[in-house]
């Protein structure tokens, strides 16, 4: 990865995640935020069902697309936190950041959360 690249990872929040549609096979493209924490890539998203979170269950393979001070198209797996004490210990350290600390029992239910690992 280039130092341009690795800069945005650092800093940059808002990307675009091109996944495999789980029922219809067609990329499906969308904008969300992303977070570093400690230098590892995290994507999560509100309490509830999303589809490009079912889109990842089904195929983990997507495309992050970065799009704010770096511009870069990256090959990427998602891995699937599903254990409840490692999404607690992530949105303990994200939540506070939102104003949400007080609804990490809710988060950790049912928000969806993914490791991002760079091909």
């Amino acid at each position: 990865m280039n130092e341009e690249v690795e800069k945005a990872l650092e800093t940059d929040r808002v990307i675009d995640i091109t996944t495999i549609g789980r029922q219809t096979g067609l990329d499906r493209r969308i904008e969300i935020w992303f977070h570093n924490i400690d230098g590892r890539i995290f994507i999560t998203g509100m309490p509830g069902r999303r589809a490009w979170y079912a889109n990842l269950a089904a195929s983990p393979q997507f495309t992050f697309h970065l799009k704010d001070s770096a511009q870069a198209d990256l090959a990427a797996t998602a891995r699937l936190i599903t254990n409840r004490g490692e999404k607690r210990s992530v949105f303990e350290v994200l939540l506070p950041h939102f104003g949400r600390s007080g609804h990490i029992d809710e988060w950790v239910a049912g928000s969806p959360l993914v490791e991002v690992a760079f091909l």
